[in-house]
C-alpha cells in the first residue's frame, strides 16, 4: 500500500513540475501555494500538525492555530515551486530576490579558514540558506534527511547537489561519520536541528521534551568551535530575508545537554518570528 501511495505522489509531484515549468514562477507559486492548502493534509497528517502547534501555542484558541496550519501549507506550496526554477537562484544575482543581513560574518569565516557549523531550522524557503553560504564561497557541506518517498528522493537529492549545494551528507550514523571527516579537513557544516533524531538526547522544545541532534553540542566539545545561527524568512512572495547571526559561544564547563538546550531556545525564537513559515509537518515530540 505504501509504494502505491508514495508512487501516486511521485506521479503527481512530477505532474505539478511539468505545469509549473509551463506556467513560469510567478503563477506556480500561486497555484501551488492554493493548491497545497487544501491538499496538503492528504500528504501529512492533520492531527500531527495539529498536535505540535498547541504545544508551542497552548494558550491560542482554534482559530489561532488553524490559521497557522493553513499559511504554512501556503508556504510550503511556493516552496515546492521554487524547486522547479531554483537553478535560476543559483544563476541571477543574489540582490535581486535575498536580503543579506550579517554578510561580513560570512567574509570572516571565509577569509579565517575555520570551519564552523551553521544551525538552523525548516523556514521557509530554507534551501537558500545553503546555497547562499556556498554562493559566498565558504566550504560547505550539507545535512539532509532522505525523503521517506523513495521515488522522489532521488530527483530532490539530484536538485540539491546541482543547485543548492555540492556537497550533501545524508542523516544518519555514517553520515555523522562524514561529518567529522569533511570538518577536519575545513569545510564548515550546515544542519537543520528542528528535526526528530533516532541518535539524540531529550531535550525541551516548547515545555515539551524532544529528540533533538546533539552534533552542534559536540562539535562545541571537541572542537571548541563557533556555532552560527542562520534564519530566513520569506517577505512576499518574490523577496526573502536572510540573517547571519553571530557566533555563539560556549563556556568550558557546558555540557552536551545544557549546549542542546540553548540551541532548542534559539530554535524557539526562530519559530516564534514567523510561525506559519515553519514546517509543523515534522513529528517532532514523537
Amino acid at each position: 500500500m505504501k509504494l502505491i501511495k508514495y508512487f501516486l505522489q511521485f506521479l503527481f509531484i512530477i505532474f505539478l513540475f511539468f505545469i509549473f515549468k509551463i506556467i513560469g514562477l510567478k503563477f506556480s507559486r500561486s497555484l501551488a501555494s492554493k493548491l497545497l492548502s487544501i491538499i496538503g493534509p492528504f500528504f501529512r497528517s492533520k492531527k500531527i500538525i495539529e498536535k505540535n502547534i498547541s504545544y508551542a501555542f497552548s494558550n491560542s484558541d482554534k482559530k489561532f492555530k488553524d490559521n497557522i496550519s493553513k499559511n504554512m501549507w501556503k508556504s510550503y506550496g511556493k516552496i515546492l515551486a521554487e524547486y522547479m526554477f531554483i537553478k535560476n537562484f543559483r544563476k541571477i544575482e543574489t540582490e535581486k530576490f535575498l536580503e543579506v543581513k550579517g554578510q561580513e560574518i560570512l567574509e570572516k569565516i571565509k577569509s579565517s579558514k575555520e570551519p564552523v557549523i551553521f544551525i538552523s531550522g525548516h523556514f521557509d524557503n530554507f534551501e537558500l540558506m545553503a546555497m547562499h553560504i556556498e554562493k559566498s564561497n565558504v566550504d560547505l557541506a550539507a545535512v539532509y534527511r532522505p525523503l521517506n518517498n523513495y521515488f522522489l528522493n532521488p530527483l530532490m537529492e539530484n536538485i540539491r547537489k546541482k543547485y543548492i549545494c555540492r556537497k550533501q551528507i545524508k542523516k544518519g550514523i555514517s553520515g555523522t561519520k562524514e561529518i567529522f571527516k569533511h570538518f577536519k579537513s575545513g569545510t564548515s557544516v550546515a544542519l537543520m536541528i528542528d528535526q526528530r533524531v533516532t541518535q539524540g538526547i531529550r531535550s525541551p522544545l516548547f515545555n515539551m521534551e524532544a529528540l533533538t541532534t546533539t552534533i552542534p553540542a559536540q562539535f562545541i566539545r571537541k572542537f571548541n568551535c563557533k556555532v552560527v545561527p542562520i534564519y530566513i524568512e520569506r517577505k512576499n512572495s518574490e523577496n526573502f530575508i536572510l540573517e547571519i547571526m553571530e557566533p555563539m559561544g560556549f563556556e568550558d564547563d557546558q555540557t552536551i545537554e545544557s549546549i542542546t538546550l540553548k540551541l532548542n531556545q534559539l530554535l524557539e525564537s526562530m519559530i516564534l518570528k514567523n510561525p506559519h513559515q515553519w514546517i509543523w509537518s515534522h513529528n517532532r515530540w514523537k
